[in-house]
């Protein structure tokens, strides 16, 4: 009679949110988590780990289009200082590409950060040797629609103040 209120427990205590969990999106998300950790902590090796050795970054400013050792001789100088930054996701999306292999995958992100507030993560990540890596990042600022209008006036605003002062070839 135990052994089987024990199972009865155990199956009650298994949600179908617990059970619907994709193993690989699972180790996806967890690469995210430790990419987050590892900035916080200001641990370079840790968070540059974490990238494919051919990987992109793309960052929120036009020019921030990095190679994987662009991006770590950039920002490991900061890290080596103690200076990290910190964007935890309040929502992710993964999705695991369609095929056999089950070795690409691709997420959307919701993150908040102390001084942008509101920001996005997107990327793939490619399973290599049985790690999962990210292949590409992109962080980008949430514009609201209502606003979008007077950003774009204040980028084309700030870009012909630069053409002005350097003027083009």
């Amino acid at each position: 009679m135990s052994v089987i209120a024990l199972v009865l427990a155990t199956a009650l205590q298994a949600t179908p949110e617990a059970a619907a969990i994709d193993p690989a999106e699972a180790q996806v998300s967890a690469v995210l988590e430790r990419l987050d950790a590892a900035a916080t902590a200001a641990d370079g090796p840790a968070y540059f780990a974490l990238f494919a050795p051919n990987a992109r970054f793309v960052g929120t400013d036009a020019g921030e289009h990095w190679s994987r050792a662009e991006f770590q001789a950039l920002y490991e100088p900061y890290f080596a200082q103690g200076k990290g930054w910190s964007y935890p996701e309040t929502e992710r999306t993964i999705t695991i590409a369609p095929i056999d292999c089950r070795c690409v995958a691709w997420f959307e992100e919701k993150l908040i950060n102390a001084s942008y507030g509101e920001t996005r993560g997107s990327g793939v990540l490619r399973l290599i040797d049985g790690q999962w890596k990210i292949e590409q990042y992109v962080l980008s600022f949430v514009v609201p629609n209502e606003a979008s209008k007077a950003v774009v006036e204040a980028i084309a605003a700030q870009k012909a103040v630069v053409a002005a002062v350097q003027p083009g070839d």
